[in-house]
């Protein structure tokens, strides 16, 4: 059902479109022939994103929307949800894909905190609530797409705002999908991207050019659209450097330091090193 919200004519929402995975997810759908509307800080990055993908769109610049929106601010998505629906109508797809990653530590500056959890996780909170409302009440098929991160699964240690904020996303979208299997006569679905290293202006550090390692934009949303028509919650991506069955170990590790009792983050521990790497290889103790 979710993959049906993704069709011609149909409106999607997309945060962070300026550049990275939102870009590369706003062309997809406007290649689709979708009413495509990109949101994100405003300047210049913006106004080339909604060229770009105007130029992919079937109608054009008819079909395609830059809106100027600050997603840490509830009322600027309220105003981007409304100007959506006074251009294009109801709204199929929202993809609340807004991130930065200013870095941070446990006692760094506050104002790096606020940042992160106001977008990150707040966007992507405030965004499926002021959004999903009026996708339920329109009866289409729809959907909701929350962009995640394995740093909020794994949670290793150097960034401890951001794994807050993604790990928050996924409790959230969890959450969220459970409220609306249960709503009465809802059509609208709820999927956590979970992207692998992905070449962004996020992850590039100064680099001009993409890492072997690393998957483009492109490549993620391929196998996003691929998940989504497969009917998948969680979209676990790979890339050059990680298959999924390493994914998978990796995850159940770090569940395993409740089941286990292990020392938080036992992977990066110096006397747990050792067992993880034969875990890892799939070796028993």
């Amino acid at each position: 059902m979710s993959y049906a919200a993704i069709a011609r004519n149909n409106v999607a929402v997309v945060t962070g479109a300026a550049s990275g995975i939102g870009l590369a997810a706003a062309k997809h759908f406007a290649s689709l022939g979708m009413k495509v509307v990109l949101a994100d800080l405003a300047g210049d990055r913006l106004q080339a994103a909604e060229a770009a993908t105007a130029k992919i769109a079937a109608n054009g610049a008819d079909d395609v929307a830059a809106i100027a929106t600050d997603v840490s601010r509830p009322d600027e998505i309220v105003a981007l949800a409304r100007s959506t629906r006074e251009r294009f109508g109801h709204v199929h797809v929202l993809m609340n894909n807004a991130g930065i990653q200013p870095g941070s530590s446990i006692f760094g500056p506050l104002e790096n905190w606020d940042a992160v959890i106001g977008v990150n996780l707040w966007g992507v909170i405030n965004g499926s609530r002021i959004f999903a409302p009026a996708m339920i009440a329109h009866g289409e098929p729809a959907l909701i797409i929350n962009t995640g991160s394995k740093q909020g699964i794994t949670t290793p240690p150097g960034d401890p705002a951001y794994n807050v904020a993604k790990a928050g996303v996924k409790v959230f979208t969890e959450a969220l999908q459970h409220e609306l299997r249960n709503t009465a006569d809802c059509r609208v679905s709820a999927h956590l991207l979970i992207p692998g290293f992905v070449y962004t202006a996020l992850t590039a550090h100064g680099r001009t050019e993409k890492p072997a390692g690393a998957w483009t934009p492109e490549q993620t949303v391929d196998f996003m659209m691929e998940s989504l028509a497969s009917g998948d919650f969680y979209i676990l991506c790979p890339d050059n450097e990680v298959a999924r069955p390493t994914d998978e170990k990796r995850i159940l590790w770090a569940a395993g330091d409740i089941v286990e009792n292990r020392p938080p983050l036992s992977r990066w521990h110096p006397d747990y090193g050792e067992a993880f790497q034969s875990f890892l290889a799939g070796k028993k103790d």
